[in-house]
């Protein structure tokens, strides 16, 4: 054992009291030798013990005394009676006063090394316990302060916050979600959410995110509240795991994105209505200068028709841009390519092929097509098809150098038609990757410069993609290429490879 515990010895025998310290001075305890029971209650008014030893008789106050004594005073205190008139009466009412153990005289060394070590093991496990509901206070205290903190925090947001537990249940919620969400501020805590239709959608987000290993751990998504003045709102939920990854629970913040979707709404219907605007006029002047050129308002100079064609250039590309947001507008107000139905997408790619074959020929580029023998059939709009298949192939056309190669594939995967579009050109920097589908972006380097584009015509194939429930996905490195990806779902029915169809070109 330790020589850091400190013991108290009281008895009124010298002998006793110097052949107990001899015995247990191969220990190295720090022991205080008393000579009655009143020095000993004094000691122990001053200082703790880890260990009291008590004689039971004793001048001045004997050893039960002393030991009712310091059960009142000090609970926790380890006392062992020392006593040569050991009788059953006397052990049990020493053990009703709260003594740990009795020893009787004579006793031998070994006896009270090991009555003594016992009750110090005693000791320590009253220590640690101690040290340990010491930590548990703190920990508790600051969980509470932490807690209040987060409480505070959290109430304060203008975003809302909504937290459950595995069972769904709210377990913690702010006054924004309350008011985002326009639901009851009562007795939500310990409830899951209301059944709501509008509220469905978050309801399964939350189900997804807590099935642990098997649905996403992050759901983004948007949706709005109510009817004659809606409420869009935007909801990230998470899922909370432990240590152990076990799930505690999901949690979701909500943003109020009405104002964004009225500045959309106001921004698209005014760029509809300047394109319209401008549309008729260009279209116009367009036609005068073919006029001019075909000679039919007399002759003109090589000079002059130089700058006229160069002039005719700049009026084809702003129709180009204005067609181009017409599209984006229609696409994003919900009214255009909605005729959906059952296609081949190969005649499609061939058509595609053969109308920008000569572009590439211009170039000394290589055109090639590899489609599986047997391709699923999809649920879309022909006019988007074309649109889509038009922008990715001319865009890899202008942005592949001369004599390059453009592969197109076309293939089944999984429960999607995959077309891919891969070529052999300038490719994209990470840095512009990212934003390659942003609406007017175009990268500017050295070798992009010479290149004419509107920078929407990915942003429209993006949006005819998951307009069409499929992903569009990209990856590229410079000087070395780029490869699209369109995923669109297949129709989830089995076909006759010889069956007839409106939309299959024979």
């Amino acid at each position: 054992m330790s020589s850091d515990y400190s013991l108290l010895l009281a008895d009124d025998e010298k002998v006793i009291r110097d052949g107990i310290q001899r015995i247990l001075s191969r220990e190295k305890y720090q022991i205080t030798l008393v000579e009655n029971g009143a020095q000993a209650w004094e000691l122990l008014q001053k200082k703790p013990f880890d260990l009291v030893l008590l004689d039971i008789m004793m001048p001045v106050l004997n050893g039960l005394d002393v030991l009712e004594k310091v059960q009142a005073g000090f609970p926790d205190q380890i006392v062992l009676i020392i006593t040569g008139h050991a009788t059953v009466e006397l052990a049990v009412e020493a053990m009703k006063r709260g003594a740990y153990d009795i020893i009787t005289k004579p006793f031998t060394p070994d006896q009270l090394r090991l009555v003594v070590r016992r009750a110090l093991e005693k000791r320590a496990l009253q220590i640690e316990a101690e040290r340990l509901r010491q930590e548990q206070e703190k920990s508790l205290k600051d969980i509470a302060t932490e807690k209040g903190r987060i409480q505070t925090i959290i109430h304060c947001m203008a975003s809302g916050v909504l937290v459950t537990d595995r069972d769904k249940n709210i377990v913690l919620h702010n006054p924004a979600s309350i008011h985002l969400l326009k639901l009851p501020s009562l007795n939500l805590l310990g409830n899951p959410l209301p059944e709501s239709s509008e509220l469905k959608l978050l309801s399964e987000a939350i189900g997804q995110v807590l099935t642990h290993g098997e649905g996403p751990s992050v759901i983004s998504q948007e949706f709005s509240l109510g009817q004659d003045d809606p409420v869009y709102l935007r909801a990230h939920t998470a899922a909370v795991q432990g240590d152990s990854e076990e799930m505690l629970g999901s949690v979701t913040v909500l943003q109020d994105i009405s104002y964004l979707k009225a500045l959309d709404q106001m921004k698209s219907e005014f760029v509809a209505m300047v394109s319209h605007e401008l549309r008729a006029p260009l279209s116009a002047v367009q036609q005068q200068i073919s006029v001019i050129l075909e000679g039919l308002a007399g002759e003109i100079t090589p000079k002059q028709s130089e700058l006229l064609n160069r002039s005719k250039e700049r009026v084809n590309g702003l129709l180009e841009l204005i067609r181009n947001l017409l599209d984006i507008s229609k696409i994003e107000a919900g009214i255009q390519f909605q005729q959906k139905e059952p296609l081949q997408l190969l005649s499609f790619i061939q058509k595609t092929i053969e109308l920008l074959t000569p572009q590439a020929e211009t170039k000394k580029q290589t055109l090639l097509l590899e489609a599986d023998s047997s391709l699923p059939w999809i649920n879309a709009d022909p006019q988007a098809m074309e649109e889509i298949l038009t922008n990715l192939i001319h865009n890899a056309i202008k942005y592949t150098p001369e004599g390059g190669v453009i592969q197109v594939l076309l293939k089944p995967e999984a429960d999607y038609l995959l077309l891919q579009v891969k070529d052999n050109g300038i490719g994209i920097s990470p840095q512009d990757l990212p934003r390659i589908f942003d609406r007017f972006y175009r990268v500017k380097n050295e070798k992009t410069r010479q290149i004419v584009g509107t920078g929407l015509g990915l942003p429209i194939v993006k949006r005819l993609v998951e307009a069409h429930l499929g992903y569009v996905q990209v990856e590229s490195h410079p000087d070395r290429g780029t490869c699209f990806k369109v995923l669109i779902p297949s129709i989830p029915t089995e076909r006759d490879s010889h069956d007839s169809h409106p939309s299959q070109t024979e």
